[in-house]
């Protein structure tokens, strides 16, 4: 089911963790951003797409997680596209003969089955300095950075005031850094800015899992992110209500208790929490 949030800008969400695919109408068709999750879903959004005669032209993974760089056939065979730091690390993943081995071993077993394996990460690099996505449609400003993912971007769709945020200002999960990058607090807090320039221009927020927001969310996620990172950098506990007793996914504690624990072996934090 799709929900329009903008004129000519429609969210489908996924059972999977709210997982949100972003769709963008243009001049002869539309673009789909971070495509889905389930083979079943991806169908159906496919038939949706049918039913309002637009086509998928171009596709956009806004950074190179799994669950991001899917495909259905349905989709037909367009550009794909992705920044260049994202699309490196795919394509040395394809190239490995394991690779379809390594990817099932980090999904998540209830929907395991139903994910195809067969278009995954088929992206195409975009130029290092690339500021805007090469299509026939609105406006969309590329805002890289390195929380999250290296090559991990954001896209602005200017005239329509919709930030499509990849997997940062969530309502539902507190920032997951990269501990594998050298300073994954510091490229985290690097990024923050990046979106609190631009708060002025965004009238909604569609995070990679979650609800849609609009302006003040905006405003309040960035300001909760910064909290929770601040706080893991400073060793302290964060007052986050994603962690609390009420927060919506029990399992993030362990996931928060696992990046304290990563950061204080490297020495990046003051204390386990």
């Amino acid at each position: 089911m799709l929900k329009q949030v903008a004129d000519g800008v429609w969210v489908h969400q996924s059972e999977f963790l709210q997982s949100n695919s972003v769709i963008v109408q243009g001049r002869a068709g539309v673009l789909l951003i971070d495509p889905g999750i389930t083979r079943g879903e991806m169908a159906d959004l496919a038939n949706d797409l049918r039913e309002l005669g637009q086509p998928v032209v171009a596709g956009f993974s806004t950074h190179p997680h799994w669950d991001h760089v899917l495909w259905h056939p349905d989709f037909g065979d367009v550009p794909r596209y992705a920044t260049a730091r994202c699309a490196a690390p795919i394509q040395d993943l394809l190239s490995q003969p394991d690779w379809k081995a390594r990817v099932a071993g980090v999904l998540p077993p209830d929907f395991a089955g139903e994910i195809p394996m067969e278009l995954l990460g088929l992206v195409t690099g975009l130029p290092a300095d690339a500021a805007r996505l090469p299509w026939d449609g609105p406006k969309v400003r590329i805002i890289e950075h390195r929380a999250h993912a290296a090559g991990h971007a954001a896209l602005l769709i200017e005239d329509r005031g919709v930030l499509v945020a990849g997997d940062m200002l969530s309502d539902i999960l507190m920032p997951f850094l990269d501990l594998k990058a050298a300073d994954p607090i510091g490229d985290y807090l690097a990024a923050l800015p990046l979106f609190e320039g631009i708060t002025g221009d965004v009238a909604a927020v569609v995070p990679g899992h979650g609800s849609v927001g609009g302006a003040e969310q905006l405003r309040a996620r960035l300001k909760q992110d910064r909290a929770y990172v601040e706080a893991l950098r400073d060793g302290a506990e964060p007052n986050d209500p994603r962690l609390g007793p009420s927060a919506p996914l029990e399992w993030l504690a362990g996931v928060h208790q696992g990046q304290v624990q990563q950061l204080a072996q490297r020495g990046e934090n003051a204390k386990p929490a």
